[in-house]
């Protein structure tokens, strides 16, 4: 194997290695907005591309102003607010903030913060169960078999990009007038 398989190789092992938090195991105590960041990079520093973290200070005010994340209380943040940052963190590189806002607020009102949560991490899962065993072929067949899963992810990725931003487009159309 070369350096990047080998690279890629090790990703998918920590890949392998992390599992989205339990609701349970997440702090219950309220953090303020530097704990919050640390616990977040803890969580989320293996989807890290480039090592410049995952989520800044400024992201968390644009996303409560933006009204994708309610308010801290008194400048700390819940459980609730680690869960959705955590979903925010991870759609944010396929869907905009208001697609992104639409979502949470669509699953939220079919249930709460932790069984949209559980959902997510359980989608979440499997999504990363079923890359890591395609980059795994992908790496035994060498740097040609990387360079054509690397294209298929990448048009998968558009595609299912697209189908969600119609489904929510849809749904959030005004129902129009009878």
């Amino acid at each position: 194997m070369n350096s990047s398989s080998d690279a890629i190789q090790t990703w998918c092992e920590e890949l392998d290695q992390y599992q989205p938090q339990p609701w349970e195991r997440m702090p219950e105590i309220y953090l303020y907005m530097d704990q919050v960041l640390n616990y977040m990079e803890k969580q989320l520093g293996v989807f890290d591309r480039n090592g410049e973290g995952v989520l800044t200070a400024s992201m968390v005010n644009n996303y409560v102003k933006a009204g994708v994340l309610p308010r801290p209380e008194k400048k700390k943040y819940s459980r609730d607010h680690l869960a959705m940052l955590t979903m925010i963190c991870m759609l944010k590189s396929s869907l905009s903030i208001p697609d992104i806002s639409s979502l949470m607020n669509f699953l939220r009102g079919e249930s709460g913060e932790q069984e949209m949560y559980s959902r997510f991490s359980k989608a979440q899962q499997s999504a990363i169960d079923e890359v890591c065993a395609r980059l795994r072929e992908g790496v035994s067949g060498g740097k040609e078999s990387l360079i054509h899963l690397a294209a298929e992810l990448s048009i998968e990725a558009s595609m299912r990009r697209a189908a969600a931003e119609k489904i929510l487009s849809e749904l959030t159309k005004p129902e129009p007038e009878s």
